[in-house]
């Protein structure tokens, strides 16, 4: 049987995609083509788009998966406590 592995990514229309604590901001482009071309690149990693779970008129969960691979089952650091802020917080990444 098939093994997948999933990806969720945050998108708010108004210019700010954020995917495991990697922020990508929006340059000077169109919002459209900001989102196509960061879809793209998912695309190109092996990424199909399977769900989309609207939050706002602003904002969508999108949900992509692939078949797994090695990479995908790396174990996961544990979430911080409230306690403990992430050290230099998420990575900021202008497009």
């Amino acid at each position: 049987m098939a093994q997948w592995a999933y990806k969720v990514v945050y998108i708010d229309y108004r210019g700010r995609i954020s995917c495991e604590g990697l922020e990508t901001l929006i340059a000077n482009e169109r919002r459209s083509t900001f989102a196509r071309r960061y879809m793209n690149t998912l695309g190109r990693e092996g990424w199909e788009l399977v769900g989309i779970q609207p939050l706002t008129s602003n904002s969508a969960y999108y949900t992509f998966k692939r078949p797994a691979q090695e990479s995908d089952y790396a174990e996961e650091a544990p979430a911080a406590s409230s306690s403990e802020a992430a050290p230099g917080g998420p990575t900021v990444e202008t497009a």
